[in-house]
C-alpha cells in the first residue's frame, strides 16, 4: 500500500507541475491510458484471492479517482491561463468597418408594380385585387368571350379537374345557369366584373396580378404579371382613354416624348377596341421609348390594347350600358420592366437566380421614384 501511496503522491505532483496541455496529457495516459500503471493495477484484480481483492480495489479505484480529479483541475487552470494570456495579447479595433451583411433586394416587378400604384394614384385610381383561381363565369363568359373562343381550350388555359371545384365563385343572387368551372385566372379582367358588381359605378381602378397561361418561350411564362385599368362613368369616349394612357407612359418611362398611335382592332370585352402603339428611337443600339414612329430612323411597337367597355360586359356586371359607358385597357408588367430597365429574357424573371436580381434589383431601403409626378406633367 505504501508503495501504491508514493507513486500517487509522485504523479499528482507531476500534474501539478504540468505547465502545458501536451504535457497534462501525457502523464494523463501514463496513468490513465490503456496501459497507464493505474489501468495495469486494475487488471491485476482478478488475479487476487477474495480477501486481497477487497483491501486492493478500493484503494486502487481511490487513487484513479484522486489522479483523475487532478488532471482535470490542472486542465481547467491551464486553461484559464491560456484565456487569460489571449485576452491580454489580442485587441479588436473597434474603430474597423463591421463586415457588410447580406441585403435582400426588391424584384423589378415588385418596383414596377408599386411604380404603377404611385402614377395611377395621381390620376385617381384605387387598387383592385381579385382571387386569381376563378370560375368560368367570371373570367370568360362575363367578358362576353363566346364558348367557342380559342383562349377556353385546354392547351391555352390551366383548368382544375371538375371533382376539384369548390362550390363555385358565383352568387346565388348571380344568373342562373353561370358556368362553375374553375381554373388559374388568364388574366386580371375578372377583377373588373367583380369591381362592377360589388361597387356599381362610377368607378375608376387598377387591377394588377399574376395571370396564367399554357405558354412558355423567351417573351411568354406560364405566370406572368399584368395590370388593367378600368373606367365607367357617364359621357366617357376614346379621348380620355388616351389621355390617360399617354399621362401614365410619360410619368412611368419618365419623357414628355412619348408619342401613341390607335390602331383599330377586336377583343370580346370592348367596343370598339384599339391596339395601342408606341413610338421607338434608336439609341446606341438599343430600342427606347420616345419620339414619333414615323420619322426617319424610328419605328412602332405595339405595347397593349384597349377600348372602350362593351355594352354586353356593363350589362352582366349588372349596369345599366345606356346610363354608363367606359374605357379598360390591359398589358404586362414584366414587359414594362423589361422596357424600361433593359432586360431581354422573360424567364430571367422567374429562375430564381440572385446575381440576377442583384444586378437588376432595387434596394429596399433607396428604390428610385419618380423624378416628375402625374401632377407635374398633366
Amino acid at each position: 500500500m505504501s508503495e501504491l501511496q508514493t507513486r500517487k503522491d509522485e504523479a499528482i505532483a507531476a500534474i501539478d507541475a504540468a505547465e502545458t496541455l501536451d504535457a497534462l496529457e501525457a502523464l494523463r495516459v501514463e496513468a490513465l491510458g490503456k496501459q497507464g500503471w493505474i489501468s495495469l493495477l486494475l487488471k491485476t484484480l482478478g488475479q487476487m484471492s477474495p480477501e486481497e481483492r477487497q483491501i486492493q480495489g478500493p484503494a486502487i479505484q481511490a487513487t484513479r479517482g484522486e489522479v483523475a480529479d487532478a488532471i482535470a483541475a490542472r486542465k481547467a487552470a491551464l486553461e484559464n491561463a491560456e484565456l487569460e494570456r489571449r485576452l491580454a495579447s489580442e485587441t479588436l479595433d473597434l474603430s474597423l468597418p463591421a463586415p457588410q451583411a447580406p441585403r435582400g433586394s426588391v424584384h423589378p416587378v415588385s418596383q414596377v408594380m408599386d411604380e404603377l400604384a404611385e402614377i395611377f394614384a395621381d390620376l385617381g385610381f384605387s387598387v383592385a385585387t381579385g382571387p386569381e383561381i376563378e370560375d368560368d363565369w367570371h373570367n370568360f363568359t362575363a367578358l362576353n368571350m363566346a364558348e367557342t373562343h380559342p383562349a377556353r381550350a385546354m392547351h391555352d388555359t390551366f383548368y382544375f379537374p371538375d371533382e376539384g371545384r369548390g362550390e363555385g365563385a358565383a352568387s346565388s343572387s348571380e344568373a342562373v345557369g353561370r358556368q362553375e368551372r374553375m381554373l388559374l385566372r388568364t388574366h386580371t379582367s375578372p377583377v373588373q366584373i367583380r369591381s362592377m358588381v360589388a361597387q356599381g359605378a362610377p368607378i375608376r381602378i387598377i387591377a394588377p396580378g399574376r395571370v396564367y397561361r399554357s405558354d412558355s418561350d423567351a417573351t411568354h411564362t406560364p405566370m406572368f404579371h399584368q395590370i388593367e385599368g378600368l373606367v365607367i362613368d357617364r359621357d366617357i369616349h376614346l379621348g380620355h382613354l388616351k389621355w390617360t394612357l399617354e399621362t401614365f407612359l410619360k410619368a412611368f418611362f419618365e419623357r414628355d416624348d412619348i408619342v401613341l398611335r390607335l390602331r383599330p382592332s377586336y377583343f370580346p370585352f370592348t367596343e370598339p377596341s384599339v391596339e395601342v402603339d408606341v413610338g421607338w428611337q434608336d439609341v446606341k443600339g438599343r430600342r427606347v421609348l420616345g419620339g414619333d414612329g414615323d420619322a426617319p430612323g424610328h419605328g412602332w411597337m405595339e405595347l397593349l390594347g384597349s377600348g372602350m367597355v362593351n355594352r354586353r360586359v356593363i350589362e352582366f356586371a349588372g349596369l345599366d350600358p345606356d346610363e354608363w359607358q367606359g374605357f379598360a385597357w390591359g398589358l404586362g408588367v414584366d414587359r414594362l420592366a423589361m422596357l424600361k430597365y433593359g432586360m431581354d429574357d422573360l424567364r430571367a424573371f422567374f429562375d430564381g437566380d440572385v446575381r440576377w436580381l442583384a444586378h437588376y434589383g432595387f434596394s429596399a431601403f433607396d428604390q428610385p421614384s419618380l423624378s416628375a409626378g402625374v401632377g407635374a406633367r398633366a
